[in-house]
């Protein structure tokens, strides 16, 4: 992960659930680029033909309620979306997202599909290109960017305890 990043919008409302990011018949496989396939394909077919690595999510509250499946986060991830930025975030994918190396950012953004925006992760700030509207959030701490730059906390823990021995 980077601490910079700039991307190009997928715009989404409010309530996205877990099985209108990757819906349940595609849950036999954890393997992210088979799950990017199918990611939103009964809400937004055309997201995963088009998505490109280093694509944004923006979306309104509630980002990621529903079941408590990983394979959300992990879909998206195998897709190239580089961060999701809500309003708010369930718990549960918030979790998850962290648990695998996935940026989520809880902020207010007007951004439209299509616009690009600008994440500085680390002084915790949202840029609209188009319009040079910025938005502030809470800076990542360093252990979660650590982490997220790790890929995750199974990586995390391991490149850590290599280190401590």
């Amino acid at each position: 992960m980077e601490r910079r990043i700039k991307g190009r919008v997928w715009r989404f409302g409010p309530n996205v659930d877990t099985d209108q990011v990757i819906p349940a018949e595609y849950l036999v496989t954890g393997d992210p680029k088979e799950l990017a396939r199918h990611v939103f394909e009964k809400v937004r077919p055309d997201l995963a033909r088009e998505v490109k690595a280093g694509d944004i999510i923006v979306a309104e509250e509630n980002f990621g309620c529903g079941s408590s499946r990983e394979h959300a986060p992990r879909a998206l991830m195998g897709a190239g979306i580089s961060c999701v930025i809500a309003r708010s975030f369930a718990r549960i994918f918030f979790r998850n997202a962290v648990n695998i190396g996935l940026p989520v950012i809880e902020a207010r953004v007007e951004a439209r599909d299509g616009d690009l925006l600008e994440v500085d992760f680390a002084k915790g700030s949202i840029k609209e290109l188009a319009t040079g509207r910025e938005h502030a959030f809470k800076p990542l701490p360093k252990f979660l960017l650590a982490l997220m730059e790790s890929g995750g906390l199974v990586e995390y823990t391991k490149r850590e305890l290599a280190r401590r021995r």
